[in-house]
């Protein structure tokens, strides 16, 4: 087996399961794979996986010709705190930027406001002598002397690893660079991270805060990410392994062990990739993306088949959905809202006698109580088992059986008792919770993006999104629903999808009027230069393409809008077009322009990508023919909460064409997509399943 022709095998590590994909050169999927997440060594699970879609397929390591792999791990360890010890040094002067933070509370008149951890606390924050300016310029030089007693703090405080955040470093990095090579010169072990390496952007508070991240998960991502190559490489893979990156692309091991930051959301970063590829697919312009895994759901918009991105996000938000009240990350990132809402969300009846779905969960040890793994906290998957939505006897693949029985004794005595419900009642009111919480999430973001979910395809997949996509849906006003194929391992699917790419951001201040466009040219010159090196490491022979970025606003504002740039060099008749560019965004997001401001251009961003895989052609319109089924189960409907005979069908024995209404089950290896009463299903001719939403209801 050639290169052109070999194997891609995908793992994608959830805090429940651990998902595997393997796909031929033609991108035709040929086996898949849901395996529990081995949460003490993730990566013996994402072998387990790859081993079993391997054995499924009949192939060998050696037809395996790339590797693309993403995981949670990052992103659990910031919200669960288990990082290495952190220590920050920044310019002498500037000890406290962590406290003065925005210089504002993020709930103004809370007086039990819990201010949000940001790891570093003021006993470890420690400051050396030299300044440069907002130009590069030096003012002070480094004070190499006092690198002795820096040493022995942060041997006395016991630190694992440092982040230097010096004034202006993304405009001259030497000082930083130096402090690096001091430091590690007396403490050989001690993981440095350096703030214009992972955000060399102007603004030190969101700056210093992605450095402390990059530093806190640096030593935990590097001895996984060793771990997983060594893991691998033994059993027999041959070529590298591609990181999934928070912005939707990939990029190198290597890469990835410094800059662990960026693999942040990796995960449902892939799910919003094949939402995309898949909008483009079907040609359509305007979509929403749910995933609903084990632990989380994830909602994304998508238009003109581009995910909504962002520069920044916050971790582990100290109130839920509030601005401002989690810890600041500033890196390239597929914009999307996750609460903690997945099969193992835990449910419970508060003191007020309100049900209540997550954030916690039951992961996948010991999981639902349906698990018969020891579980005894009633969760939504254990809701969904009890109102007959799932077979005991087809559950992920068969390879795990589910114990009825035990998840409505749970549901009974956690939620049922308290409210005088039996157990499908009390799953019906767990589902009610939960659907609701997802779909206010989406109109939430929906709103904040300034956007209407009414219009727009849901695109439905992850282990538990097919199975809620009607009943989230109807309450976000959304009518016609997209289920792919092997939707249960979604995120996995689209690290295939996604290309390799590496984004670089630097911090230029100019007036537009006064731009340089000769010092501009030699900043996308090593902008443009630094992310192909990172590019080429995976995608050595692949035509490349750029995408270049200006962060515009007005004088004397606090924020940027992104205005696209032509990807060449700038020329000086080129500065009146982008001001009209400008003034058009600007003018889209808040209604009209500013007539006799000033405009300056604070950030300049460049990404480069490999070709990223072109969507299939068009299926044809298959002939409509009604779907027959012998098999039914009684379920409780979803929109009457009383039971009712449901019509079961198996999704492979499903013709192109097919067409049935609800209530409905769609049974697959991995998931199982519940047809509401309300909705219509219809099997296109690529297999895709489009639900619509009907005028008149059959109760």
């Amino acid at each position: 087996m050639t290169q052109s022709d070999g194997l891609r095998l995908a793992s994608d590590i959830g805090g429940t399961f651990t998902d595997t994909v393997l796909m031929d050169a033609a991108s035709r999927i040929i086996a898949t794979a849901k395996t529990p997440t081995t949460l003490d060594h993730p990566a013996i699970g994402a072998l387990n996986g790859a081993k079993r879609v391997l054995a499924d397929a009949g192939a060998a390591w050696s037809d395996v010709t790339g590797k693309i792999h993403g995981t949670t791990l990052a992103t659990n360890a910031l919200i669960e705190r288990r990082g290495a010890r952190v220590a920050s040094i920044t310019t002498q002067g500037f000890r406290d930027i962590l406290e003065i933070a925005y210089e504002r509370r993020h709930s103004q008149y809370d007086i039990n406001l819990v201010k949000t951890d940001l790891i570093v606390p003021r006993d470890r924050a420690l400051t050396i002598a030299g300044r440069m300016n907002a130009q590069g310029q030096e003012l002070t030089p480094l004070d190499e002397a006092a690198v002795a007693t820096l040493v022995s703090a942060l041997r006395t405080r016991e630190v694992e690893a440092v982040a230097v955040c010096l004034l202006h470093a993304y405009a001259n990095p030497s000082h930083e660079l130096r402090l690096k090579a001091l430091l590690q010169a007396q403490m050989p072990e001690l993981v440095v991270s350096l703030s214009h390496e992972v955000s060399p952007e102007a603004r030190e508070f969101d700056r210093l805060c992605t450095t402390i991240a990059n530093a806190y998960i640096q030593p935990l991502m590097g001895r996984y990410l060793a771990d997983l190559q060594s893991r691998f490489q033994t059993a027999g893979l041959t070529c590298p392994i591609l990181m999934m990156t928070a912005g939707g692309g990939m990029t190198t091991l290597e890469t990835a062990a410094r800059l662990p930051i960026r693999l942040v959301e990796s995960g449902p970063a892939g799910g919003a990739v094949l939402a995309a590829h898949i909008a483009q697919e079907v040609s359509e312009s305007a979509v929403l993306s749910f995933d609903m895994g084990g632990t989380t759901a994830k909602l994304c918009l998508i238009d003109d088949h581009r995910p909504q991105t962002a520069r920044k996000f916050e971790i582990s938000r100290a109130d839920r959905f509030v601005k401002g009240s989690g810890m600041p990350v500033r890196i390239p990132v597929i914009e999307m809202i996750e609460i903690g809402a997945g099969g193992g969300s835990i449910a419970q009846v508060d003191r007020l006698g309100r049900v209540k779905v997550g954030p916690h969960s039951a992961g996948s040890d010991p999981g639902p109580a349906g698990f018969a793994k020891g579980g005894i906290e009633p969760t939504v998957t254990d809701a969904d088992i009890a109102q007959g939505f799932i077979d005991p006897t087809r559950f992920a693949e068969g390879r795990l059986a589910i114990d009825r029985t035990a998840s409505e004794t749970a549901l009974s005595k956690k939620v049922g008792k308290p409210l005088g419900f039996d157990a499908p009642q009390s799953g019906f009111a767990v589902s009610e919770i939960v659907d609701e919480n997802m779909a206010a999430a989406g109109r939430m973001h929906a709103v904040e993006s300034g956007k209407d979910l009414g219009a727009r395809l849901m695109i439905a997949f992850g282990g538990n999104g097919p199975l809620h996509a009607t009943r989230v849906a109807r309450r976000a006003q959304v009518s016609r629903i997209l289920i792919p194929r092997d939707p249960g391992v979604g995120s996995a699917v689209g690290f295939l999808y996604a290309p390799v790419s590496f984004e670089v951001v630097r911090s230029f201040y100019a007036r537009l009027d006064q731009l340089n466009v000769d010092a501009l040219a030699r900043l996308f010159t090593a902008m443009e230069r630094e992310a192909e090196d990172v590019v080429r490491a995976g995608a050595p022979h692949a035509p490349l393409t750029q995408r270049r970025v200006a962060f515009m606003r007005y004088h004397g504002q606090g924020h940027e809008i992104e205005i696209p740039l032509p990807n060449r060099t700038l020329e000086q008749a080129d500065l009146t077009d982008l001001q009209a560019r400008f003034e058009t965004e600007y003018s889209r997001q808040f209604s009209r322009a500013v007539p006799g401001m000033q405009i300056e251009i604070l950030n300049w961003g460049l990404s480069v990508s490999s070709d990223a895989a072109l969507p299939a052609k068009p299926a044809r319109a298959a002939q409509r023919q009604p779907a027959r089924t012998s098999q039914s189960r009684e379920i409780m409907c979803d929109l009457t909460g009383a039971a009712r005979t449901a019509d079961v069908f198996e999704r492979a024995a499903l013709p192109h064409g097919s067409t049935l209404r609800g209530p409905a089950l769609i049974i697959e290896p991995q998931t199982t997509t519940l047809v509401s009463a309300d909705f219509s299903a219809y099997v296109d001719g690529a297999g895709n399943i489009w639900l619509n939403r009907l005028q008149e209801i059959a109760q």
